[in-house]
């Protein structure tokens, strides 16, 4: 009998590989490491080893500083030095620079010998490579050394991207593990599928860190003298839940963890990951059970096993803070799960609020993604209550970034001892509300008299060289050509499909230098990509932590401004100084601390914005401060600010645009001159098309409710939903509630009859209105006062 083939059901050849692209993942061989400018990094090196430093944005100085493991000085090159740059940063006494200073003293390395090398320079540009073979087993110290930036200069500080090609993968050395945080008083390593128990006094902390990445541990902890008395209460995640109004779960990690009692048991005092299980039970024998893995180690027998040498009976399943597992509910209310965010090194850092028992796992999941199909350690240390750690979660930049935790501005101090509220806004810490006032409070003092707010969050980049006109022209949608000197424009900045990057100012610091303003980091590599990809002669470096900024907003902003500065007799005064321009300037005399000062803001007043470096914050938060004294200054929040801004009808990252939304849905098309600009840019052709086929248009809405409307509501026109709410508030000034929404084009008419849809956007409605925005001063004459 003859077999019958059918040639086009087979598939010729062995099976390819997932399609895939990870971020940061790199080889058995290749370790990523990220030095911040005017920061160092300490690494532990192998001979045979192969160190590559790259300067990622251009201009960085580096010194290179390689010793033996005894300490003594093994230099890369053949013009060593003393470390200059190094011993200049431990002796600034930064605190950011503490445990390196306690790594360099517990290694005995020698700081005075010819240890190190010079390496780039104030001209190398963007992405320039120096390479280095290790040839003895030690220690490696990368500077990237600044000096303070004067604001009205380019001269700013840069971050460095470190890889290590090791020769042998896979062996350890001493820096599997961060240095501790300080020094510990528990140290102990979980080993793979298995669980620890440990006691904890009141106020230490608890320091659990994930030791090769994408590896979950279950936390549990009991008060010590409840099980004392028999009183076995643990952690539990519903009480938790409901206790701090998050009660729909997501993921992440909660500020407190609560017993059943409501006793609190534990508070998190730093997250270096950001993605955690905030409501599944820890693994347990039933799940691998039911899966078909009968025997098959758990983290609640674990649990169970750990816990017996302090009494607790045994579970069969254990609530659990479920710390780097990546789970999360979808829209139909299924508990999702992928690979964890976490990365080698990465950890979360517990307070202990009473003495309590606490037990740690290593999940022994190997039967899914939730552990990176790759089962490893977890490491848990202890410091003791003495100990003063800032509150601080991580901040990824771009997706393979390494975190940045977040950060103090210059005038955190000064706000600190006004207000305790503070919230992490893009990886600073800037306040949201005061004690004894209200968001409204603030704001009529910026819409009557004056007020100053902290907006050092917001993203500089330098960009400089004989085509940064050139560039700016091809990124940015406005016509860069016009801008003079002293000049600041307000400009999108757009993706080639025309959806938005960013919206920002920019400003004209000198023919061939700019400094742009935006809201997000991706901003500075879009332009250091376009810049690659054209060869255009330009560096674009960031200076965010090199600037920081007050906001002086209200009627009486230029009068307290004036005060406060001081502008050299060829520079423009505060008093002239006119709507989008800047100026430099000192605070009060000719030898004061230098301040850049603009004309611009983010409320809809007459307003001005004050740059400085952050060594000065202090500095000009007193004198802005005593200056406006008399005219009753007060400090406002974000709370306040989004009042204010939405009144004005100013747009919002991810409420009024995003990437899938081009400049003229989200109400700037004014920025776009597309008949007017003589050059190409990206994103044109898009735009044109856009705006020809227009789907979407940003509008105002009046809403004849009291019910509160919020971002993401949405809008019907009978049973179709016809757009949704970007921002919404109640008005103080005007006696109403309004909105700013994205409507359809059908439907966008102003005094058109639409409703806000709240529960399920059927079962209740609210009646509104379109109408023209900005609701509050549509003409700008304020600001332009």
């Amino acid at each position: 009998m003859n077999r019958v083939i059918y040639p086009q059901l087979l598939r010729p050849g062995p099976p390819r590989p997932s399609g895939q692209r990870l971020a940061a993942r790199h080889g058995p061989t290749e370790e990523r490491h990220t030095v911040p400018g005017g920061g160092a990094l300490m690494l532990a090196l192998a001979a045979g080893d192969r160190v590559t430093v790259i300067n990622d944005e251009g201009g960085q100085p580096v010194e290179l500083i390689t010793t033996g493991m005894d300490g003594r000085g093994a230099p890369l090159g053949s013009n060593p030095r003393e470390p200059h740059a190094l011993q200049m940063a431990l002796a600034q006494d930064d605190p950011g620079l503490a445990r390196l200073a306690r790594g360099i003293k517990a290694r005995g390395i020698d700081l005075s010998s010819r240890c190190a090398i010079a390496v780039f320079g104030p001209d190398s540009p963007a992405g320039e490579r120096a390479e280095f073979p290790i040839a003895q087993t030690g220690w490696l110290i990368v500077v990237a050394p600044s000096q303070p930036m004067d604001p009205e200069t380019d001269r700013t500080a840069s971050p460095l991207t470190l890889l290590i090609n090791r020769a042998t993968p896979g062996v350890r050395l001493a820096h599997d593990l961060p240095d501790p945080l300080a020094d510990p008083i528990l140290d102990i390593r979980v080993k793979s599928a298995t669980a620890e128990a440990y006691l904890v006094r009141a106020g230490e902390y608890i320091q659990v860190l994930d030791v090769d990445g994408r590896q979950c541990t279950d936390f549990q902890c009991f008060d010590a003298r409840k099980l004392d008395r028999g009183i076995q209460n643990p952690l539990d995640v519903t009480t938790t839940r409901t206790i701090l109004g998050h009660s729909y779960a997501h993921p992440g990690l909660h500020s407190k963890y609560f017993d059943q009692d409501m006793t609190p048991l534990i508070e998190v005092v730093q997250d270096t990951c950001g993605r955690h299980d905030a409501f599944a039970m820890a693994c347990s024998a039933k799940y691998y059970d039911d899966i078909g893995y009968p025997g098959h180690a758990n983290c609640s027998d674990n649990f169970n096993a750990a816990l017996a040498g302090f009494g607790v009976d045994p579970r069969k399943g254990w609530m659990a803070a479920n710390f780097f597992f990546n789970t999360w509910i979808d829209a139909q209310g299924v508990l999702m799960m992928d690979e964890p965010w976490s990365r080698p090194g990465d950890y979360v850092l517990l307070r202990a609020m009473t003495d309590i028992v606490c037990v740690s796992s290593a999940c022994p999941d190997d039967t899914t993604a939730a552990n990176g199909w790759h089962l490893s350690d977890i490491h848990v240390r202890s410091y003791a209550a003495t100990e003063r750690f800032q509150r601080a979660s991580a901040w990824r930049p771009m997706p393979d970034s390494q975190p940045i935790m977040t950060r103090q501005s210059a005038f955190h101090d000064q706000f600190a001892a006004l207000t305790r509220d503070f919230i992490d806004y893009k990886g600073f810490w800037l306040p949201s509300t005061f004690p004894n006032s209200s968001p409204e409070e603030e704001y009529r003092a910026c819409r009557e008299g004056v007020a100053m707010m902290d907006l050092s969050a917001l993203r500089k980049f330098e960009v400089t060289g004989p085509d940064s006109e050139a560039l700016m022209q091809w990124v940015l949608t406005r016509d860069i050509k016009k801008l003079g000197m002293g000049q600041v424009v307000y400009s999108a900045m757009c993706y080639p499909h025309g959806g938005m990057i960013d919206d920002g100012t920019l400003f004209r610091m000198g023919p061939d230098r700019f400094r742009w303003i935006g809201g997000s980091d991706y901003g500075g590599e879009w332009m250091r990509e376009q810049a690659r990809a054209l060869g255009l002669n330009v560096m674009i470096r960031s200076s965010t932590d090199q600037l920081h900024n007050l906001a002086v907003q209200g009627p009486h902003s230029r009068e307290v401004m004036d005060r406060a500065i001081w502008t050299a007799p060829h520079q423009t005064a505060i008093t002239e100084l006119g709507w989008f321009r800047w100026t430099p300037g000192r605070i009060g005399g000719p030898e004061g601390a230098p301040v850049v000062v603009s004309r611009t803001g983010y409320t809809g007043e007459l307003g001005y914005e004050i740059f400085c470096h952050p060594k000065d914050g202090p500095t000009v938060f007193d004198a802005i401060t005593e200056a406006g004294s008399s005219r009753g200054i007060r400090p406002m929040g974000l709370a306040a600010l989004d009042l204010l801004r939405i009144e004005a009808g100013l747009i919002f990252a991810d409420y009024e645009f995003s990437d899938q939304t081009d400049p003229f849905e989200a109400g700037i098309g004014f920025t776009v001159p597309l008949k007017s600009k003589p050059d190409d840019f990206v994103g044109r052709e898009a735009l044109l098309r856009r705006k020809e086929h227009p789907r979407w248009k940003l509008v105002g809405l009046e809403i004849d409710s009291r019910v509160p409307a919020h971002h993401g509501d949405c809008l019907h026109v009978g049973r179709a939903q016809v757009g949704e709410i970007t921002s919404a508030m109640w008005s103080p000034m005007l006696g109403k509630q309004i909105a700013l929404a994205r409507v359809d084009v059908t439907h966008a008419e102003p005094g058109s009859q639409i409703e806000v849809g709240k529960l399920d956007g059927q079962q209740k409605r609210l009646p509104a209105r379109i109408t023209a925005f900005p609701h509050y001063d549509p003409g700008k004459e304020r600001p332009r006062s």
